[in-house]
């Protein structure tokens, strides 16, 4: 079979973070801090700050840390549609830098598996540095991980983002359904 066929048939891969992008962890944190103290915060008191600036007592730091935070974050709106529509066209790997809180690679894997029934294993990354990572297309909302990015990156907009402009933008699931459509489009 010639080479160019080939590459022809060959589907494009997209890397998809949990945390921020899949995984509403600001509203987990928001919900835990509210749990735990009684003090509402709102998404836009976290803009332009980590939630470890944001939350006092360095609150955000602990809740990573104690069992049930990462099973129990809300689903990003529109995600699990979107992620779904995806999977029809491209290779949809879900990534997650989850080493960095080792605690939570149960938690993450369970999650998906409630959510995202129809990602397989096989396509679940949990690992350290996202630059091993080599997809056609990332979306995360960590510049640090788009940076290394050795396809093309789209920034997840998450209030600890908002005033950063190096890589395209995607502010929710729609813009990414639309962007990547375009893409497949285009080519």
């Amino acid at each position: 079979m010639p080479q160019s066929f080939q590459m022809a048939t060959q589907r494009k891969s997209i890397a998809i973070d949990m945390d921020g992008v899949i995984a509403d962890t600001a509203q987990q944190f928001i919900n835990w801090y509210e749990m735990k103290t009684g003090v509402r915060f709102l998404k836009e008191d976290l803009h332009g700050k980590s939630e470890l600036e944001a939350l006092p007592n360095q609150s955000a730091k602990k809740f990573v840390f104690e069992a049930g935070f990462f099973r129990g974050v809300p689903v990003m709106e529109g995600a699990r549609e979107a992620v779904e529509r995806l999977m029809k066209n491209f290779d949809v790997y879900i990534v997650s830098a989850a080493m960095e809180f080792p605690q939570s690679l149960t938690e993450k894997y369970e999650w998906l598996k409630e959510h995202f029934p129809f990602i397989s294993w096989n396509n679940i990354i949990f690992c350290g540095d996202k630059s091993v990572i080599n997809t056609d297309y990332m979306i995360d909302d960590h510049v640090k991980n788009l940076d290394c990015c050795k396809g093309r990156p789209f920034l997840f907009t998450a209030g600890h983002n908002i005033s950063i402009d190096r890589h395209t933008r995607v502010n929710n699931w729609k813009e990414v359904i639309s962007l990547l459509e375009r893409e497949l489009n285009d080519e």
